[in-house]
C-alpha cells in the first residue's frame, strides 16, 4: 500500500507558503501548490484535499511528492520540459528561401504559398510559417527610380537646406501642379455603408472633363495658395507665380521648390522671374518629386476628397477642391521634414550600390 509522504513545515517555510496562497497577482498554478502543501501539512488526506481545491488526486499527490522531496523550490519552478523537436530539418527550410528569393515559378512572376508548397511537396500553411519567419511577402511589392541627375547631390542639400533651416525674411513654397484632375461620375449610385458592408460604387463612370490645381505649400505654418486652371502650360504657371507675388508680403523674399517640368523652365517664364528679382527658384533633382513637400497634400487630397468622390460636372469638382482647401487653411498643419541632407545620400548611395549588385550578376 502507497502512503502519502509526511509534510514538515519550518516556520519560515510555513509563511512564505502562506504568502504564494493568498497571492492575488501570482500564477492561479503557485496559489494552487501552495495550498495542497498547507492542508497536507494540516494533517489532510489527498482525497479530502482534491475535494477541497476542486482538483484530481493525482495532482494533489504530484506537488506533495514534490515538496517533499525539493522543498520550496519543487513547487516554485516547473520542471524542463522537452518541447517540441523541429519537424523540418533547416536544410529543407534555406531551400524554400532560396527558391523564393532567387527562382521563379514556371506560369507566375512570383511564388504563392500554394505554388511553392506543390514545388516543394509540403502543404500552404509549413510555407506560410517558414516565410513568416523569415521576413519573406513574394505577394508585394514596390516600385522605385533612383535620379540620374549629375546635380543631385547639389540639390537634394540646397532643398533639404530650404526646409530646415530656410532663411531670414522669406517665405518658402513648394510649388506644383497636379494636372489632369477628372471629373469622374458613376454610371449608377453606390450602396452606402452599413454594418456588415463596405460601400459600394460602380466600377465604371462617365467622365465630365478636367481641370488642373496650381498649388504653393508654405514650409513653416502649412498653409496652401492654390487655384484651378482648365490647363497647365507656361501662360498658366506664370499667372500662377503672379497670384503668389500678390498673396505674399512685398517685403520678403521668395524661394520656390519646384520640379524640373519644362513649363517650369520655358523662356516667357524665365523673362518674369528676371522682372520680379525677389522670387528664387530651387529646382528638385530628375525623378524625385517625393522631394517636393506640396506632393503630401496632393496625396491627402486624393485619398480624402478626388479617389471616391463623385462629380456632376467640372464646376462640381473645382468647388470640391477650393472647400478643401478652405477646410485645410482653417487649421493648418505643417508637414515636418525630418531627414537631412546626409541622411538622403547615404539611403541613394546603398541603393545604387545593392542595384549595382543584382544589375552585375
Amino acid at each position: 500500500m502507497r502512503f502519502a509522504p509526511q509534510i514538515e513545515l519550518t516556520p519560515a517555510q510555513r509563511e512564505e507558503l502562506e504568502r504564494l496562497s493568498r497571492g492575488r497577482s501570482l500564477p492561479a498554478r503557485i496559489v494552487e501548490r501552495a495550498t495542497i502543501v498547507l492542508l497536507a501539512f494540516e494533517g489532510k488526506q489527498n482525497r479530502e484535499i482534491a475535494q477541497i481545491l476542486g482538483v484530481t488526486r493525482r495532482t494533489v499527490g504530484r506537488w506533495r511528492s514534490r515538496f517533499a522531496a525539493k522543498g520550496m523550490e519543487g513547487i516554485e519552478k516547473d520542471a524542463p520540459r522537452p518541447g517540441r523537436r523541429a519537424s523540418l530539418p533547416e536544410q529543407f527550410v534555406g531551400e524554400v528561401v532560396r527558391k523564393t528569393t532567387q527562382e521563379k515559378p514556371v506560369k507566375a512572376t512570383h511564388w504563392s504559398t500554394r505554388s511553392m508548397a506543390k514545388a516543394m511537396g509540403v502543404s500552404a500553411s509549413t510555407i506560410r510559417r517558414i516565410w513568416k519567419r523569415h521576413g519573406l511577402k513574394p505577394h508585394l511589392s514596390r516600385t522605385f527610380k533612383l535620379s540620374n541627375d549629375p546635380s543631385f547631390v547639389t540639390k537634394v542639400e540646397d532643398v533639404i537646406g530650404l526646409y530646415m533651416n530656410p532663411p531670414e525674411h522669406a517665405v518658402v513654397w513648394s510649388v506644383d501642379e497636379k494636372s489632369q484632375i477628372q471629373a469622374l461620375d458613376r454610371t449608377q449610385p453606390g450602396l452606402p455603408l452599413k454594418r456588415g458592408r463596405c460601400g459600394t460604387m460602380t466600377h465604371d463612370y462617365k467622365r465630365h472633363g478636367t481641370t488642373t490645381l496650381f498649388a504653393a505649400l508654405n514650409t513653416l505654418d502649412g498653409t496652401v495658395i492654390g487655384t484651378c486652371m482648365p490647363r497647365h502650360r507656361h501662360q498658366e504657371w506664370i499667372q500662377f507665380l503672379a497670384l503668389l507675388d500678390r498673396q505674399t508680403e512685398k517685403d520678403k523674399q521668395v524661394h520656390l521648390i519646384a520640379d524640373n517640368y519644362a513649363t517650369h523652365k520655358h523662356p516667357k517664364v524665365k523673362e518674369w522671374l528676371a522682372r520680379h528679382p525677389r522670387f528664387h527658384v530651387h529646382f528638385t533633382p530628375t525623378s524625385a518629386s517625393w522631394l517636393n513637400m506640396v506632393e503630401r497634400f496632393f496625396r491627402d487630397l486624393t485619398d480624402n476628397q478626388l479617389r471616391r468622390g463623385i462629380f456632376q460636372s467640372v464646376r462640381d469638382l473645382i468647388s470640391t477642391i477650393q472647400d478643401y482647401l478652405a477646410q485645410h487653411n482653417a487649421a493648418p498643419k505643417p508637414f515636418v521634414w525630418t531627414k537631412s541632407a546626409r541622411d538622403i545620400l547615404e539611403k541613394v548611395t546603398r541603393a545604387r550600390q545593392t542595384l549595382n549588385k543584382s544589375t552585375s550578376v
